[in-house]
């Protein structure tokens, strides 16, 4: 490896499905499915077994259903992900205490500091794999490389069990023939703008000036180049704290019927709620995002009186924000979606010596309508307001 900076990114294999695959031995080599069932289930992972028939995450349930018949669908059990990925993460924090956990699954680890304890970046990170492979029976992919980008790149590139080397090098020998949809930040719209003007290769991207680019994509255009070049100088960020939880839903058509954006939010607010009491999580400020169909977006936000992970008052003020923007701004959205920020642990500042008798019920509740969700999937319990 080059001198400089020494980065290893760790990405576990279908993470919810190969944890299922493992707890039940007869599921091996077998196509399994995680996520909701019923006609708004979704799609949270799927087997590689699975995955041939073309499913994928956040594909609905009905659909994947029908691409793979035979498949075995599970509900998804959030502490058991989250057990095994504490273990992980203690793999990783006996290498190095730089670690920036990006979700259960996977990480950027900084081990320049680590080499003369543990030998070269590659040999860390093919101590890392193993010793996963040895601790929880899980398979992952992992990529060395001297920026994040290229790290994260190198442990895509041989999925599933991967162990990719990028070095500058090689780098460009990698980047090069690579469709420009590998980059970050290129999305369809981005993509579709560079098809147009004829560039479909890295190679080709990385022929092009500031100037033209800029012509094509906007202000994006300096970034993409170093991207194109393999050129990253973002930080590994350790100890990566959740700044803000969301959930967004962009729809197929641009929706403007209430009753319809109505139980989208409720959907959103549910789940970020469960995902903050999972995390002991509360939040001080909600918002709500509206996207027209135009890309017109707007955010309407208010702060709680007090912080709170519960359900019920995190809804509340949710409601409150989407009737205000239905009286006064509605309109078609193509994209509508829910954050909590302003997050602390719940533990953090003053408590009440005594909660109130409704606080406490909508907390026996919420902690009740999460063991039903973990045990039968997100979909088998819904309120309504």
């Amino acid at each position: 490896m080059a001198k400089g900076r020494q980065i290893i990114h760790v990405d576990m294999d279908a993470f919810y499905a190969s944890v299922e695959q493992l707890d039940d031995p007869e599921l091996a080599g077998r196509a399994v499915i995680v996520g909701g069932s019923g006609k708004r289930g979704v799609v949270s992972a799927a087997s590689y077994e699975a995955r041939k028939s073309g499913v994928h995450s956040a594909m609905p349930m009905t659909e994947a259903i029908k691409l793979c018949p035979q498949a075995v669908i599970l509900p998804v059990r959030m502490e058991r992900y989250v057990e095994i990925s504490q273990e992980i993460h203690t793999i990783f924090e006996h290498f190095t205490p730089l670690v920036e956990s990006i979700s259960l699954d996977e990480a950027f680890l900084d081990v320049t500091g680590s080499i003369g304890l543990f030998g070269s970046a590659e040999q860390i990170g093919r101590t890392i794999k193993s010793t996963i492979k040895q601790k929880t029976g899980l398979t992952a992919s992992v990529g060395v490389a001297p920026n994040k980008l290229l790290a994260k790149l190198a442990s895509e590139l041989e999925k599933p069990d991967g162990f990719v080397v990028i070095t500058e090098a090689n780098k460009q020998k990698i980047l090069d023939p690579l469709p420009v949809s590998k980059i970050p930040g290129v999305g369809k719209v981005t993509q579709k703008a560079l098809y147009d003007n004829g560039i479909y290769k890295v190679a080709q991207l990385r022929g092009k000036t500031v100037e033209q680019l800029t012509g094509i994509v906007g202000g994006f255009a300096p970034t993409l180049l170093q991207f194109a070049h393999g050129i990253d100088n973002s930080e590994v960020e350790p100890l990566r704290e959740h700044k803000s939880m969301s959930s967004e839903q962009t729809f197929e058509v641009d929706i403007n019927d209430e009753k319809v954006l109505f139980n989208a939010i409720l959907g959103q607010v549910e789940k970020v709620a469960q995902r903050l009491r999972l995390h002991k999580l509360t939040a001080q400020t909600v918002a709500l995002k509206f996207r027209y169909g135009d890309f017109r977006t707007i955010t309407r936000s208010r702060k709680l009186k007090e912080a709170s992970n519960t359900t019920e008052t995190l809804w509340q003020m949710s409601k409150n924000i989407f009737q205000q923007w239905y009286s006064q701004s509605r309109g078609p959205l193509r994209l509508i979606g829910f954050e909590a920020s302003g997050l602390n642990k719940e533990d953090a500042g003053q408590k009440l010596l005594f909660e109130d008798i409704e606080t406490k019920k909508q907390k026996r509740l919420d902690e009740t309508i999460d063991k039903i969700r973990q045990k039968y999937g997100d979909d088998s319990v819904r309120r309504k307001y």
